[in-house]
């Protein structure tokens, strides 16, 4: 609980049995006021072939599987299978520390939804897949989507720990584009279409366990960033006419 609203954290999961157990533990044991921060806690089983639901289940999380194999549909799902007024997604990968989630929550009350951002750079672990060129390259697509769509202030667009008001998912849910590895952005340029709040907050970014699916090569970095920057260019022409409908 997080005064007198529930909340749920959900981790979007391909193959992370060697850290899944930790994670699920540390939410649990979240305490804010000597009170459970999280009423429930979900794994989104996206076609695991290790023991990742298995550990999940036994360590006292509901595991839902979703078979449309994708970042985006992981996050998807996990966002609609929430049964809470504030929903948190976070890394299953130990990237960060749970506890920062009383700092998404601290803004919850002005903001619909806070994203937590990896590019302060004495927030960043030694050995986090963070390193210069990765932090600027998010900056850089991060400004230019501020840029495009009159954002409030953006240095990344990557950051999968974040919150929102289960009431502001209601409006922006049917406006998602994609069911892939961009899906972050994506989520952030519905709510600008629909007049939704949000705002950035710095995050603790530690060094993963185990390797990253998606950006854990340059190939793969390359990659997630311009599939990040065409969809931002692809979605501008509908953020144009709902400024001209306003």
């Amino acid at each position: 609980m997080w005064g007198n609203k529930t909340v749920t954290i959900f981790f979007p999961c391909k193959n992370e049995a060697e850290n899944i157990q930790h994670v699920v533990e540390e939410a649990k044991n979240l305490c804010s006021n000597g009170t459970p921060v999280f009423d429930e806690i979900i794994v989104v089983d996206n076609n695991c072939t290790d023991d990742t639901a298995k550990i999940a289940r036994r360590c006292g999380a509901i595991v839902v599987e979703e078979s449309i194999q994708g970042y985006g549909a992981a996050m998807r799902k996990g966002l609609l299978t929430s049964n809470s007024d504030i929903i948190i997604s976070c890394e299953p990968d130990g990237t960060f520390i749970i506890s920062d989630a009383i700092k998404l929550l601290s803004y919850s009350e002005d903001f619909s939804i806070v994203c937590g951002t990896r590019t302060t750079q004495h927030m960043i672990w030694t050995n986090a897949n963070m390193k210069l060129l990765n932090r600027n390259a998010n900056t850089i697509l991060a400004k230019f989507i501020e840029l495009l769509y009159g954002t409030n202030s953006m240095s990344d667009c990557g950051c999968t720990f974040r919150l929102i008001h289960k009431d502001s998912l209601s409006k922006i849910r049917d406006l998602f584009s994609t069911y892939k590895s961009n899906f972050l952005p994506d989520m952030i340029i519905s709510s600008v279409i629909a007049k939704i709040s949000f705002v950035e907050i710095p995050v603790n970014y530690r060094e993963r366990v185990g390797d990253s699916k998606i950006t854990g090569t340059f190939k793969g970095q390359i990659k997630t960033g311009l599939s990040m920057l065409f969809l931002a260019l692809r979605r501008w022409p509908s953020f144009l006419k709902s400024k001209l409908l306003s």
